[in-house]
């Protein structure tokens, strides 16, 4: 299905007044960033990419969207035209997927004329904008949980695409596995899920859909423990599945003292090996108070798909130089109040101690980066001529994001994990 009209009616009317006045095959330096982190947050994770590559290669105009164009009247038929036989032929660098960024970090920079680069804004920051959100939350989660397993099962708390984007999301930073089938299929993440409270209101009692449970999953189920009266239920879990029942599930009350009581009940019961999860509407503060918890693993949902609470990463789509009439370069930037840009094409690294910790984000413009320097560069080439690096998609695209998100969270200070409201763990600065 063509992605070409998943975007604002402006970008076409923008290229259609452009064709007007002969300015379309400028050739233009885009740019996306965001100007600030949300207050509690430290760094911001890069995700997205993956996806609007594929994304970018279903962006043409078929002859239903080209008709639909004509009968809304959006542009004129010159530019319908025009529309009919585009593709993206320019470049598309960035950050890698998975990395992190800062305040002014250029994470995309698309090189190509002024009509094909314009017309990929809104599709551009509405995956990366909804997609780092979920990332940048997740992985402060992953941070909190402190080694023990997370899972993403916030499917039923956003739009169908949006939970298949946050399940891809959530993975790349750390989480284990998603409850949503789909992002299974589609991206080879992990997908689990065992039973929710309906299943044990539909059986004459709790002991009979336990009964039903392990009789079709086996006793290393996970049995949900708080539909009626916790400790009878974890009674009636080990009497059914044995002390081999790999977990239970606890998603209400108060979770510390919840947690407590049922370790030592089942220990009590033999069933020493059998691991405890919780799922109550849990955020990234929930967990780091649960640090303590006797808790094995962890399942969100809401907080994770809605950003916990930063549900879009306030990125932009800048035009930061051009050719002019004489074909020379000409950097641009705005200077409106609270919303200045910094013009020019920009090459960015990351300064590193000699300990291999990040020590800045150091952004060139327009000069390159001296030989000779020993950070780490930050812009890969992602589409070439047109043609995508397919390495960046698919399912192994995300394992390769996966990848190199544990390599660059690696290289943070220490404070940048901090819950509270701070600076961003690295400074920005523009030579």
């Amino acid at each position: 299905m063509s992605s070409a009209l998943l975007t604002d009616r402006y970008e076409l009317t923008m290229l259609d007044a452009a064709i007007g006045s002969g300015t379309h095959d400028r050739e233009c330096v885009f740019e996306v960033f965001a100007r600030r982190l949300p207050d509690t947050r430290r760094y911001g994770v890069v995700a997205g990419t993956g996806r609007l590559l594929s994304l970018l290669e279903d962006f043409r105009f078929g002859d239903a969207e080209l008709d639909w164009l004509r009968s809304a009247q959006v542009v004129r038929p010159t530019t319908l035209d025009w529309l009919a036989d585009y593709r993206f032929r320019g470049n598309i660098t960035g950050y890698q997927e998975g990395d992190l960024y800062f305040p002014g970090s250029p994470i995309l920079v698309v090189d190509g004329t002024f009509a094909e680069a314009v017309i990929l804004e809104t599709l551009t920051l509405s995956v990366l904008n909804y997609d780092s959100a979920v990332a940048s939350a997740a992985s402060r989660m992953v941070s909190a949980a402190g080694g023990r397993p997370l899972a993403e099962m916030g499917s039923r708390r956003t739009g169908e695409q949006s939970a298949i984007a946050a399940a891809r999301a959530a993975f790349i930073v750390g989480f284990g596995a998603t409850s949503n089938l789909e992002a299974g299929r589609s991206w080879g993440i992990p997908t689990m899920g065992t039973a929710a409270h309906s299943f044990t209101l539909l059986h004459d009692s709790e002991e009979a859909a336990f009964q039903a449970q392990v009789d079709a999953l086996g006793p290393g189920t996970t049995l949900l423990v708080d539909t009626y009266d916790i400790p009878n239920a974890v009674e009636l879990a080990v009497k059914v599945a044995g002390t081999g029942l790999g977990a239970v599930r606890i998603d209400s009350g108060d979770l510390p003292a919840q947690v407590a009581a049922v370790r030592a009940q089942l220990d009590s019961l033999g069933a020493t090996g059998t691991r405890i999860t919780v799922t109550n509407d849990l955020d990234e503060y929930t967990i780091a108070a649960l640090r303590a918890a006797p808790v094995d693993s962890f399942g969100v949902g809401t907080s994770v798909v809605t950003g916990s609470g930063e549900p879009a990463s306030g990125m932009v789509y800048k035009l930061v130089a051009h050719k002019d009439a004489a074909g020379d370069w000409v950097s641009v930037a705005k200077k409106s109040a609270a919303k200045a840009t910094v013009g020019g094409r920009k090459h960015p690294v990351r300064t590193l101690h000699p300990s291999g910790r990040a020590k800045e984000e150091t952004i060139y413009v327009d000069e390159e980066v001296p030989a000779g320097t020993t950070a780490r560069p930050l812009l890969v080439p992602l589409v070439t001529g047109g043609e995508v690096d397919a390495s960046y998609t698919g399912p192994d695209g995300t394992r390769l994001a996966r990848e190199h998100h544990e390599q660059a969270i690696a290289e943070l200070p220490d404070d940048a994990f901090r819950l509270s409201r701070g600076e961003p763990a690295l400074p920005t600065v523009y030579v």
